[in-house]
């Protein structure tokens, strides 16, 4: 009995040794990363996308929460402006006034259109037949004239034939009653002319009314071009409040999720204060820090991969999408290989394909080829940094 407790104690001793011995010799012979590989700590960043109001209102829903998945298109929140509505409202009764004002004005050029011309026509006929009228009346009055002339040297040569006894008195009478009869039907006829001519001075000026009457035509010809006018520029501006009114919907413009909702229904928003902040996956990336001395070595393109804390054994295949082409001095929560390092450059690392797992913010671990060979699978296959 006292020879197995010997026994036993002996085999504990010899694993302690077994074990010190391996610890120490993992301690003095730490894993080495390949020369062809390049590791660097770092946090998944990405395009963050602030949705923000274009327009004041008061938000009436949100339809997501933080972590939300959201299509591009997808309706997000509605806002509410009263304002807009009663603008819109102002502006849909103006045009309904116009195009009531711009009917009844074209109901009157077509009234016009029939009427007016008739009656320039019917105006110029009657000038026409009053001048005629005048212009016969002045032949007549032209013809006795010279009668009523003729009468006179008559009436004159019958009187000296009459004194001198050589015709009877009745033919001197005759000469005299002519003479009269011929004047009395001179002045009516020159009576009826001043009739005539005040006529056609009527005719003209009624010419004159009717073609002045006629340029109204024109005159709602030039009003109701101008309607069209004012009803365009109000549909303008209808279609402006309403655009305003679309943009009060705000909508996702990525396939994504939200990383934070900022705003809640019922409060109201001024111009360009944010509701929700959106990530678009296919821009999310892994910013590591690596040292100038492998910088030159790497190049845009080159193969990598990416290791999240929480799957060391699942390896996210990525490249070097950008190398920044300044140095920074190394950032207070950036591990590196070497307390001598100060200044780094950042190198981002795209994945190949957007990946569920990568979240914005969260740390991870990048390893890049130098030669596109050698990358590992698993994070037990290099030495911790």
């Amino acid at each position: 009995m006292h020879t197995l407790r010997k026994y036993l104690l002996g085999l504990f001793l010899l694993a302690l040794v077994v074990i010190a011995s391996y610890l120490i010799y993992l301690k003095t012979h730490p894993k080495q990363l390949p020369p062809n590989l390049v590791m660097g700590v770092g946090t998944i960043l990405g395009d963050e996308i602030n949705l923000n109001t274009k327009y004041p209102g008061r938000i009436q829903k949100i339809f997501v929460h933080d972590g939300s998945k959201v299509e591009k298109g997808q309706v997000v929140a509605i806002l509410k402006s009263p304002e807009l509505q009663a603008q819109k409202r102002e502006i849909q009764m103006l045009i309904q006034a116009k195009k009531a004002e711009q009917k009844a004005t074209e109901v009157q050029r077509e009234i016009a259109q029939a009427s007016l011309p008739e009656n320039v026509r019917k105006a110029l006929y009657a000038k026409e037949a009053k001048g005629f009228a005048k212009a016969q009346l002045q032949k007549k009055i032209d013809t006795f004239q010279q009668v009523v002339i003729q009468d006179k040297k008559d009436l004159l040569r019958l009187q000296n034939l009459f004194q001198q006894h050589l015709i009877p008195k009745h033919k001197l009478e005759e000469a005299q009653l002519k003479l009269t009869k011929d004047k009395n039907i001179l002045k009516a006829l020159q009576e009826q002319k001043k009739e005539v001519v005040s006529a056609l001075k009527a005719a003209q000026s009624t010419l004159d009314q009717a073609r002045s009457d006629l340029k109204k035509i024109t005159m709602l010809d030039y009003t109701i071009d101008a309607l069209r006018k004012s009803i365009d520029s109000l549909e303008a501006k209808k279609m402006q409040i309403e655009a305003m009114i679309d943009e009060l919907t705000l909508r996702s413009p990525v396939d994504g999720y939200v990383t934070q909702k900022i705003a809640n229904p019922g409060e109201v928003l001024g111009a360009g204060m944010s509701v929700v902040h959106l990530i678009d996956p296919k821009t999310l990336y892994l910013e590591i820090f690596v040292d100038t001395i492998h910088t030159g070595k790497i190049k845009v393109g080159d193969k990598a991969e990416i290791f999240l804390d929480a799957y060391p054994n699942r390896p996210i295949e990525a490249y070097v999408a950008r190398i920044a082409k300044k140095a920074e001095f190394t950032p207070k929560e950036v591990a590196v290989r070497s307390d001598r390092i100060q200044k780094v450059y950042a190198i981002h690392l795209m994945p190949n394909r957007p990946n569920p797992l990568l979240k914005l913010g969260i740390p991870a671990i990048g390893i890049v080829s130098l030669d596109g060979k050698g990358l590992v699978k698993t994070l037990d296959e290099v030495p911790p940094l």
